[in-house]
């Protein structure tokens, strides 16, 4: 299984939307289903992508399928983040987030290392470099975990 892609909420979508495209080596546009939303799509230009909403913005079961409802802004924290390959090196992505003045560090998770960039200060995304994503893949396996936890496998 392979994430297609993902959507998110931003108090500036086309902003949130430019800066993912850039790390991910793509281009960010207008997602025209919904108003005022955008998708950046990955450099590989295989349907990967992140859409992103405004925080006014839900999306709900509608009657026959998906429907976009304007209700009251959410801005809260969320559990929800997520980690992406990134075209760019460590320092590139840093800079990019100290650009918007957007929290980002290196960080180690352990077996792997990632560069912890909040979204507007309030959604988290781990954007991991060529070097990190060798890391990432060698060390998040199943059979990696049971053994790092002690888990039984």
């Amino acid at each position: 299984m392979s994430l297609l892609h993902l959507s998110i909420n931003a108090d500036a979508p086309q902003e949130v939307a430019t800066f993912l495209a850039q790390v991910m080596g793509g281009v960010a546009l207008p997602f025209p289903p919904f108003p005022d939303c955008w998708i950046a799509f990955a450099k590989q230009d295989d349907g990967t992508a992140i859409e992103v909403y405004p925080t006014t913005h839900v999306l709900e079961a509608g009657a026959e399928q998906i429907s976009c409802e304007i209700k009251t802004r959410d801005a809260g924290s969320t559990f929800v983040h997520a980690a992406l390959c990134a075209t760019l090196d460590r320092s590139e992505i840093i800079s990019l987030a100290a650009e918007r003045d957007w929290i980002a560090r290196i960080c180690n998770r352990g077996p792997f290392e990632c560069v912890e960039v909040w979204l507007e200060n309030r959604l988290l995304v781990e954007l991991l470099d060529r070097e990190m994503q060798k890391d990432y893949r060698r060390g998040m396996t199943a059979e990696n975990w049971a053994a790092m936890f002690g888990l039984i496998r």
